[in-house]
């Protein structure tokens, strides 16, 4: 069964978003995405002051089954990324929503978290 906090937001396409007092945001994958790559061995991330729109893909995880773009469930620019996954990117499978996030932005439009899923909403759509 999947893991899903409730402090934070999630996207349809799997991301979960952390709001931070500063106004910036930390994305990672959901723990029902991870335990569906199962074992990820590379990940691709952005480069920090990367401008995306919603919707774009912005990183990859690549597991030994599969590899899975990760999406921008909001816009915004990159202003850190998780280096550390360079050399662990099995982090994501040990502890995807502490160590395992992927980076964190600044929110170009922060009226579009109001399009992302609350916890109980994307528990339903894992159907957990």
């Amino acid at each position: 069964m999947s893991d899903v906090p409730e402090e934070l937001q999630y996207a349809e396409s799997h991301e979960w978003l952390r709001q931070r007092d500063d106004g910036t945001c930390v994305l990672g994958i959901s723990d029902h995405a991870q335990q569906a790559l199962s074992d990820v061995v590379f990940v691709e991330l952005p480069t920090v002051g990367d401008n995306f729109g919603a919707g774009d893909r912005v990183a990859v995880a690549e597991s030994v089954k599969a590899a899975s773009d990760i999406y921008a469930p909001l816009s915004g620019e990159v202003i850190e990324t998780n280096d550390a996954l360079d050399t662990e990117p099995g982090t994501v499978n040990d502890d995807p929503y502490g160590d395992g996030w992927f980076f964190k932005i600044r929110l170009a439009n922060p009226e579009e978290l109001d399009d992302l899923l609350s916890p109980d909403d994307y528990a339903e759509q894992v159907n957990i």
